[in-house]
């Protein structure tokens, strides 16, 4: 029998409503259980691993990504597949963030979660918890992962995890990958999209990383930004990266501050990164004069990244490489499927 590891972080899926107040708060994993005797009939061997006390995913951050590490580290060799139970406002970011610190990951951690608690009678938490251990336990014929790498399974899809984002805050349907085909779709059979699918080494390690650099900040251009403000922003002395989200295809004003801003910026070894503001689409910086200066300032594009996936490679990056240059090349290179070049 295959063994999945099962790490519950917290989130809706296991949540109940405080007495006094009527509020959703994270509940003992034990609740989840008993709420669902399904758990029970499934033929995998499943092992759980409790965060104490869960915490709401808003909490979530970059030592609780570290120790979802260490505990995949860990326990490597003793599973084949695992699952993450995690609130989903900022499942992504996690998603993200786990597939640039798992290095030559080559079993499946799928991060899952519900939109309402598994105790409700109409939750979604059932369906996403059953597939996703389903999906983590899975081989293929020569007894190699299905699908070795870091995805997010709701409603039916399971997609890479540096590729998705929330899209809805109340429905089901909660998470899609615009720039990127599903890695598999699930209805009465599993129809798995294999050219879409991360191939590892096999015969390699998988290499764990711990430390990611948070200081970062994400910062969207508009109609009549403000120079004092983001002068505020892109000159502070802690700040080593920037994501600016850009308009289209990666254009931004023409003011002459705003060239100036980001050169000094550049100049002072931050590493800034253009990514639009779009849902789809890429950033092309030779496409407009707009984006051409932002190129000329020593703008990097982010291409067709998520902004869950550009702060968190910019995060990884920061805390591997002090030497700008490398770290702004890196970000043009494809680390765990995060972009298309």
């Amino acid at each position: 029998m295959n063994k999945v590891l099962l790490i519950y972080t917290g989130g809706t899926i296991g949540m109940g409503k405080n007495s006094l107040t009527g509020a959703l708060e994270p509940l003992d994993f034990n609740h989840l259980v008993d709420s669902m005797p399904e758990f029970k009939l499934i033929k995998t061997d499943i092992d759980i691993y409790q965060f104490t006390p869960p915490i709401d995913s808003s909490d979530m951050a970059p030592d609780k990504w570290a120790q979802l590490v260490r505990i995949i580290m860990r326990n490597y060799a003793k599973y084949d597949g695992f699952v993450i139970l995690h609130g989903t406002d900022t499942m992504s970011y996690t998603a993200s963030a786990l597939s640039f610190m798992l290095e030559n990951l080559t079993k499946p951690v799928i991060l899952t979660g519900s939109q309402l608690p598994i105790g409700q009678l109409r939750t979604d938490g059932k369906e996403n918890l059953i597939t996703s251990i389903e999906l983590a336990a899975l081989k293929d014929a020569n007894g190699n992962a299905r699908v070795p790498e870091v995805s997010i399974y709701f409603s039916g899809r399971l997609i890479r995890g540096n590729r998705s984002t929330k899209i809805n805050a109340d429905g089901f349907h909660a998470f899609e990958s615009f720039n990127y085909p599903h890695l598999c779709d699930t209805g009465v059979t599993f129809t798995f999209h294999d050219h879409h699918i991360l191939r590892p080494n096999f015969e390699k390690n998988m290499i764990a990383h711990l430390a990611m650099d948070p200081n970062v900040v994400v910062f969207s251009l508009f109609p009549g930004v403000q120079e004092h403000i983001i002068n505020n922003v892109l000159l502070s002395k802690e700040v080593r990266g920037i994501v600016m989200r850009t308009f289209g295809s990666g254009n931004a004003p023409q003011a002459p501050w705003l060239q100036h801003t980001l050169r000094e910026a550049i100049k002072r070894g931050i590493v800034v990164v253009n990514i639009s503001q779009c849902v789809a689409g890429s950033v092309e910086m030779a496409r407009y004069d707009t984006g051409c200066q932002l190129k000329q300032t020593g703008v990097v594009s982010g291409y067709d990244s998520t902004v869950e996936a550009a702060v968190t490679k910019l995060m990884f990056l920061l805390a591997r490489h002090k030497d700008p240059n490398v770290i702004r090349g890196l970000m043009n290179r494809s680390l765990a499927g995060e972009i298309s070049v």
